[in-house]
């Protein structure tokens, strides 16, 4: 898999998702190590998502984890807070801001 087809897969999810219920904004970059290895961001901004394939340096958080641990992250069969227990997920700046963004995740793969 390179980026650009991990990409294209996350904004794909990122379009379809309802985030309606959710107000205010919150950025989170995610860092991909390993194969895909890249960089980009998904931002909830008044009730939309957005992803976008290049650094946002003003994140609420930061996620650095695998390709393969990402996409399953967005399908659901890996949650974060167990991935960040086994240490597939870490985590830079706030963590509370790194669960609201599971609730993000959370409506992603619905």
């Amino acid at each position: 898999m390179t980026y650009e087809d991990l990409f294209e897969t996350v904004r794909d999810g990122v379009r379809s998702a309802d985030v309606s219920f959710k107000s205010g904004h919150l950025a989170v970059e995610i860092k991909i190590e390993g194969e895909a290895e890249g960089v980009f961001y998904i931002e909830l901004k008044d009730g939309k998502l957005y992803a976008e394939p290049y650094n946002y340096n003003d994140f609420d958080c930061r996620l650095k984890v695998s390709a393969k641990n990402f996409l399953k992250l967005m399908e659901g069969s890996l949650d974060p807070v167990f991935a960040f227990t086994l240490g597939k997920l870490k985590i830079d700046g706030s963590l509370e801001k790194a669960l609201e963004f599971k609730e993000i995740l959370d409506a992603v793969h619905r």
